[in-house]
């Protein structure tokens, strides 16, 4: 999913958030997880979520650019450390079609470079003057490791519901995508009402950003995806389509006989017959309901040209078009 349209509402900040990223990671005293960071980061990315802090900051004139700045750069740096730590469980090789800091220094130094781009998130936060956002980013932060831990517990479980796998996205891409607007919110200083609304708005975004990402392991191609086809069933990660999937007897124990050993003509036979099920169908519609509740949200606001690229993003994401 490319979100490069948006980038010429935002350009200007961005360029600043990229380099004040480059300061954040960079430190003479701890040159290999620092030089491990720059890896990561040169390594590119959507940067959805502070393209998502500018955004909404803009529905109020009284945000401090600075503030903005500091807030971005807290919610990157808490999910790249996010990804760090998330290709060290998968034991991926590939981030966005570039080699992982696990396969370049090793799981050890791929830890610590989580943990440290982790600290440095809170360096940033103590920038931003305000308990409400101190309080938003370390409940986002715990739920986020909740959800990682989640995820390795449930690997190759079959047996688990939908209802885990929502709680779990919930927690592992949700939240801080909701924390990225409600940030914008607070440091705008908009009513708590609608700060709230924008937090919820995120959260929705958030989940159906999820799943249409996880729609794409069906079908995206390797080049739009950076990885493997099939890859997140290959590592045991159930995902929405493959939950509808199993719905069929016959599917869901081809299914369950997955493993990470599985060869790669069975797996691809198995991800075709996931498509041909209906099932990648079942959850874009999914997806799509969550996006409808996030543009429901934007009808509370003053309308005005600056909500233009948050609509945007919902009908982007929005594969089904209703």
């Amino acid at each position: 999913m490319k979100f490069n349209f948006l980038m010429a509402n935002v350009q200007k900040e961005i360029e600043a958030i990229e380099a004040e990223l480059k300061v954040a990671v960079s430190h003479a005293e701890a040159e290999t997880t620092s030089r491990a960071a720059l890896h990561l980061l040169e390594a590119g990315g959507k940067r959805i979520r502070p393209m998502l802090v500018c955004l909404s900051a803009r529905l109020s004139k009284e945000a401090d650019p600075e503030q903005v700045k500091n807030a971005a750069v807290a919610i990157e740096l808490i999910h790249m450390a996010s990804i760090v730590h998330d290709d060290v469980v998968d034991d991926a090789e590939l981030r966005r079609g570039r080699p992982t800091i696990k396969a370049v220094w090793g799981n050890h130094i791929a830890m610590y470079t989580g943990d440290y781009l982790f600290a440095k998130s809170l360096e940033y936060m103590t920038k931003i003057p305000s308990d409400k956002a101190h309080l938003m980013l370390s409940k986002v932060t715990v739920e986020l490791a909740t959800g990682e831990i989640e995820q390795m517990r449930d690997k190759f479980n079959f047996d688990q519901n939908v209802r885990s796998y929502l709680r779990r996205i919930k927690r592992k891409t949700a939240l801080l995508l909701a924390a990225s607007c409600g940030l914008g919110g607070l440091i705008g200083k908009l009513p708590d009402q609608l700060d709230d609304k924008l937090y919820r708005f995120g959260y929705y975004v958030g989940m159906g950003f999820q799943i249409t990402d996880d729609v794409l392991d069906f079908n995206g191609s390797e080049k739009e995806v950076g990885k493997p086809l099939g890859e997140d069933l290959r590592q045991g990660n159930m995902t929405l389509p493959v939950f509808f999937a199993m719905e069929d007897p016959l599917l869901r124990r081809r299914i369950k006989r997955i493993t990470s050993e599985t060869e790669p003509a069975e797996l691809d036979a198995v991800v075709l017959a996931i498509k041909k099920s209906g099932a990648v169908e079942q959850a874009e519609k999914v997806a799509s309901l969550y996006l409808h509740k996030a543009n429901q949200l934007l009808h509370d606001f003053q309308q005005s040209k600056e909500l233009k690229p948050l609509r945007q993003i919902v009908k982007m994401l929005d594969q089904r078009d209703y």
